[in-house]
């Protein structure tokens, strides 16, 4: 299946892409967070799906983040070589976890907003996983039992206040606007191979980042596994994986987002999102 959450930011409506198009599930009764993936809600949806007439939703509405707001969205740094290399970081022996803040959470196609005082606004292709049942301590080998599906992120990054200003990442990262999710959920069974996807970035037409998630320095079940030892992740957290090469801090000279740049990104599988920068205000 493949899930989108659709309308006006605050008020979305759940629904589902079935043949290329949009329809309303809201009268299921669920939003898609916590409580529906940890309530096996995704075989239940889909017995509703075949035993409804679903209302078809238009091209043209809105699409927000298909997952609601998730306990967690937990991010893996450095997880590609050759971006490693582009910041000058050594490739790590363990992955390296930081935070984004929730409130980042935007739709697909939302305006990025550059915050205030920033000069270094900078953009990351990245496939997220989405949690589908409670973790703790979780082996290898069962891993893949835990992921309820995945999705495309731009994990947008202020880099001065990531790493300039002291202290953790956190606060480059977690800045409002600086998570667009989607298009779409896409189940595991909509993407054999999570380990064998194109991931790309445009910025104002011109391709930044063509890199493959073959290249992962850890793969999903080892993150999944890292992670939960030392955290419980409930079900609809996501875990984003990490960038290739391409960011505009591993340019030179380096290269940072400005009001009225387009950013276009995708992966095989997962669609494609379209964000403008827009300056604080």
């Amino acid at each position: 299946m493949k899930l989108i959450r659709f309308g006006e930011p605050g008020k979305e409506k759940t629904g589902v892409i079935i043949d290329n198009k949009r329809y309303d599930t809201s009268a299921f009764g669920e939003d898609y967070g916590e409580d529906f993936f940890g309530s096996d809600g995704l075989s239940r949806l889909a017995t509703f799906i075949k035993t409804s007439k679903l209302p078809q939703v238009g091209d043209g509405v809105r699409l927000g983040s298909p997952v609601a707001r998730p306990s967690k969205l937990i991010c893996i740094g450095l997880n590609y070589v050759d971006h490693a290399k582009e910041t000058n970081a050594t490739p790590p022996a363990e992955p390296v976890i930081f935070m984004k803040a929730t409130t980042a959470i935007v739709g697909p196609n939302d305006d990025i907003i550059i915050p205030k005082n920033s000069v270094k606004t900078d953009w990351e292709v990245e496939l997220a996983i989405v949690i589908g049942k409670k973790a703790s301590y979780v082996d290898e080998a069962d891993a893949m039992d835990y992921v309820a599906g995945y999705v495309l992120h731009n994990d947008v990054s202020e880099r001065e206040f990531q790493l300039e200003r002291g202290g953790t990442w956190d606060k480059g990262k977690g800045c409002d606007t600086f998570a667009p999710i989607g298009p779409f959920l896409a189940t595991p069974d909509e993407i054999p191979d999570p380990h064998n996807l194109r991931l790309w970035l445009k910025l104002n037409g011109n391709m930044m980042q063509d890199g493959t998630t073959a290249n992962f320095i850890f793969d999903i079940p080892h993150l999944i596994a890292y992670t939960s030892r030392f955290m419980t992740l409930l079900a609809g957290d996501i875990i984003s994986t990490g960038t290739p090469a391409g960011v505009g801090l591993g340019m030179k000279p380096n290269v940072y987002l400005k009001p009225g740049d387009l950013i276009e990104l995708g992966i095989d599988g997962l669609g494609e999102a379209k964000q403008e920068l827009k300056a604080y205000s």
